[in-house]
């Protein structure tokens, strides 16, 4: 009688002990992830009743039959792995528990459950970085995740203002690579951080790397649009990288904003100098309608449209005593102070004096000639042996400029093979020649 009391009360224990085994319940911060019903789906009905009592198993923590059940679902299964995971991360086998999400996540990386393993792993161990990004990568597929979203932003936030104020304290000390390190690390946290995108411009302006400041003060300007200091700061940085296109449009911006701030103002007089941009008179969107253009729209032509290509005016200036009320009075300087056009023996110019095909042809080639002079080819088009002019003959003073610029293909002979240099050129066609030109070298 008393060995049968023994034996029922071993019998107990073992069934006691079996009991303690089999059964651990989860710790309360352990978030066991739902089954996402799209992967569910696309189960067997007896796959799917596996699943879910594996998982409720799991809740219960019962992690002997949940391991079980998710054994018959074969390795395969886009919930084989993540299962085993959270009843290794249940027995506190976080090595395991480990492997098994990450096993998960690499095999299905576009399903949560692994994702959300691995940042439980990883706060446990209290490595932020590995659970901030497993938490990115849950929030990628799920943007509003009810449990990794909340997290994810508490990491951040902490994270982000961990680093900044580690930063600011190396920048404080002189340490300005570990304060750029710094500063870039909390960009990995909070891409979107303004101070960090500021703060990190300020070091590469100081190292003169203005090109990479650029870069944070565009994303920084871009945010905060209404923030004129950065605003100021991001135009007078374009300025020092000599990007002056760029620059010019930051600070037209800035005018808008403070009209009669006089910095902004000497500024854009500077950019616009050194872009060669002028305020183009009204007279010379007329030049497209004109039957003859005159001189001095020949002049602007030639000063506006190569700009890029051409110095500005030349040490000695001709004098010109007939251009004082032209509205091109600065294009005719700038362009007879190069050569391109000619004035008179007796200091005249005659602005208005329509320009013939003749001299149209000498102005053309007296361009191309500079521009080859800087190192810029002109191929003959034509050559200049099957050539044939009736109406200019090799003698004239016209015919090797004429010559030359129908050997390019910038100006044409008639069907007859006339030239006729005498006649005035429309404003279309000279434009159209001088576009021409500016194709050929572009």
């Amino acid at each position: 009688m008393v060995k049968k009391i023994l034996y029922s009360l071993a019998a107990a224990s073992v069934l006691f002990l079996w009991s303690c085994a089999t059964y651990q319940p989860p710790p309360p911060s352990l978030h066991i992830e739902n089954l996402p019903s799209e992967w569910v789906s696309q189960l067997s009905l007896d796959q799917r009743i596996t699943v879910e009592d594996a998982w409720e198993s799991l809740r219960l923590g019962n992690t002997s039959k949940a391991e079980k059940l998710i054994s018959r679902l074969g390795s395969q299964s886009p919930f084989y792995h993540a299962g085993l995971g959270y009843a290794a991360l249940i027995a506190r086998d976080i090595g395991s528990a480990e492997y098994l999400f990450k096993t998960a996540a690499e095999n299905f990386p576009e399903m949560p459950l692994g994702f959300i393993g691995l940042a439980q792993v990883y706060l446990e161990r209290r490595d932020l970085e590995n659970a901030f990004s497993s938490l990115r990568r849950v929030l990628k597929t799920y943007p509003d995740h009810p449990w990794a979203k909340p997290r994810f932003e508490n990491i951040r936030t902490q994270k982000t203002d961990e680093l900044l104020d580690e930063a600011k304290t190396k920048r404080a000390t002189g340490n300005m690579e570990a304060s750029r390190q710094a500063y870039l690390q909390a960009l990995y946290y909070s891409p979107e951080s303004i101070e960090a995108h500021v703060a990190l411009a300020g070091i590469f302006i100081e190292a003169k790397n203005y090109e990479t400041a650029i870069v944070h003060l565009k994303t920084a300007a871009e945010q905060e649009p209404d923030n004129l200091d950065i605003q100021k700061l991001y135009a007078d940085t374009l300025f020092r990288a000599e990007n002056y296109k760029e620059s010019l449009e930051a600070y037209e911006a800035i005018q808008e904003e403070e009209p009669e701030n006089t910095v902004v103002q000497e500024r854009l007089q500077t950019l616009k100098n050194r872009l060669g941009i002028y305020e183009l008179p009204s007279q010379y969107e007329s030049i497209s309608q004109s039957e003859a253009v005159s001189k001095e729209e020949m002049a602007s032509l030639l000063a506006v449209k190569f700009k890029d290509v051409i110095d500005g005016a030349g040490d000695s200036p001709p004098i010109i005593i007939d251009i004082s009320t032209s509205w091109a009075t600065k294009y005719i300087i700038q362009v007879t102070s190069l050569g391109l056009m000619d004035v008179n023996p007796n200091h005249t110019f005659q602005p208005k004096r329509a320009v013939t095909r003749a001299e149209m042809a000498e102005i053309l080639f007296r361009l191309t000639e500079g521009l080859k002079s800087r190192g810029i080819n002109f191929i003959q088009q034509i050559p200049v042996s099957q050539i044939e002019i009736t109406d200019v003959s090799p003698d004239n003073f016209y015919y090797q400029p004429i010559l030359t610029m129908i050997s390019y293909d910038i100006m044409t002979l008639a069907s007859d093979k006339t030239f006729k240099p005498d006649l005035p050129v429309p404003g279309t066609e000279a434009i159209k020649h001088l576009n021409i030109i500016l194709a050929l070298i572009r």
